[in-house]
């Protein structure tokens, strides 16, 4: 049985080691805790000698990266950004579509389904899902998002998507749940199997509690392009950092929220924070102009991407640099791993992600000590970053052979 050993690895929520981990079919069949784990060359068939191992990242929220937009990107630019994002500590995620016509966004389905079947026997990070970040969102929270492509959640609405052919990747949808017919429209897309995240809202506390009854169960970008947080309303922040059945989205990026806001953020909503990128094709690549479902994005200096009247459109930020951000702020190292790899994957019900444990996925990432990502392997297999499918090699050494 392969295995691979640690100096230090981020198990069950705490920073351990030494560490063996043992994998088969690419699944996680032993966790050893004990002194000889990594104390001798021939004691595993990879021995890190420094560094961290932990579980692979989950992104919950990513428009795009590279320079490839999803909801415009063809087979090539899906296939760059999987192959890609492991190099950032990401080997699952959920690519996300923001407001457009519903039959657009209908379509978009299908498209990520034959990327997920293309890339099944690739060696990047894989497709769990789509979410779609609107149309039903609030006009007077809608951002970026462009407000001639609203739409009100009704019956006939989520009729088109529960019945869409694609409808088997549809994982995630963002609404406003103040909107007319909302309610009813969580209840229907929760009891179908999708999770729904309160976003893009003016809802008041009482009527994101309404939500959490109907069975929301996240907030999308906490304390942005939403109700703000206030002493007598407690708005979109209070009630979900309040209300134990939500998860909390965070863009990390220390624009979009304050590093002081952060550190509030992850004290309020203990063990519930879901760290995202919401980020565009402008992430991992330098200032210029990019664009986000056919929005003109310019990427400045200061790494925020902006549309022409000023607005911040997503992120640029990659979710290693996330990680990176946290533990800058002075919060535990083990932890905020977890907000980015066990923890969105709870959120998204795939106890099979985001940690190490026996019966997990064998997704794991080799950091430097100061947690930069050094390989990553997803199923067991080392994955690469070659720039589209067609350079995939026809095969890779599998853990139990790397060097």
């Amino acid at each position: 049985m392969p295995t691979i050993s640690a100096p230090r690895a981020v198990v069950d929520g705490r920073m351990t080691g030494p560490v063996t981990i043992a994998v088969h079919d690419g699944v996680i069949r032993e966790v050893r805790l004990d002194d000889r784990a990594g104390s001798a060359p021939g004691g595993a068939d990879l021995v890190l000698a420094d560094g961290v191992l932990t579980a692979g990242l989950v992104d919950v929220q990513i428009n795009g990266a590279f320079g490839v937009d999803f909801s415009s990107a063809d087979e090539a630019g899906w296939d760059r950004v999987a192959a890609a994002l492991p190099a950032t500590g990401v080997t699952s995620f959920q690519p996300t579509y923001i407001t457009a016509p519903l039959g657009a966004l209908i379509s978009g389905l299908d498209t990520a389904i034959e990327a997920r079947r293309r890339q099944a026997d690739a060696f990047g990070a894989r497709i769990l899902g789509v979410h779609l970040e609107g149309p039903f969102l609030s006009p007077v929270r809608h951002g970026v998002h462009e407000q001639r492509f609203l739409a009100e959640p009704t019956a006939e609405a989520i009729d088109r998507l529960l019945d869409a052919p694609g409808r088997e990747i549809l994982t995630m949808v963002t609404l406003a749940p103040e909107l007319p017919g909302a309610l009813e429209a969580v209840r229907r897309l929760t009891a179908a199997g999708i999770r729904v995240s309160v976003g893009h809202t003016d809802a008041t506390a009482a009527q994101i509690t309404a939500a959490a009854d109907a069975g929301a169960t996240l907030v999308t970008h906490i304390f942005n392009a939403q109700r703000g947080l206030a002493h007598r309303e407690p708005g979109v922040p209070g009630a979900t950092m309040a209300d134990r059945r939500f998860y909390c989205g965070l863009i990390a990026d220390l624009h979009h929220v304050a590093p002081e806001i952060c550190s509030l953020v992850w004290r309020g909503a203990r063990g519930r924070v879901v760290l995202v990128t919401d980020a565009i094709a402008a992430a991992g690549m330098p200032p210029g102009a990019y664009e986000l479902s056919g929005i003109p994005v310019l990427l400045s200096e200061d790494g925020v991407p902006r549309n022409a009247d000023g607005t911040i459109a997503g992120s640029a930020l990659t979710l290693d640099l996330a990680v990176r951000n946290m533990i800058s702020l002075g919060l535990p190292e083990a932890q905020v791993v977890e907000a980015a790899s066990r923890v969105p994957a709870d959120a998204l019900g795939r106890t099979d992600l985001g940690r190490i444990a026996v019966g997990a996925r064998a997704d794991l990432v080799w950091w430097s000590d100061d947690f930069h990502p050094r390989r990553a392997w997803v199923d067991g297999r080392e994955a690469g970053a070659p720039t589209t499918a067609a350079d995939l090699p026809a095969a890779r050494e599998s853990l139990a052979v790397s060097p």
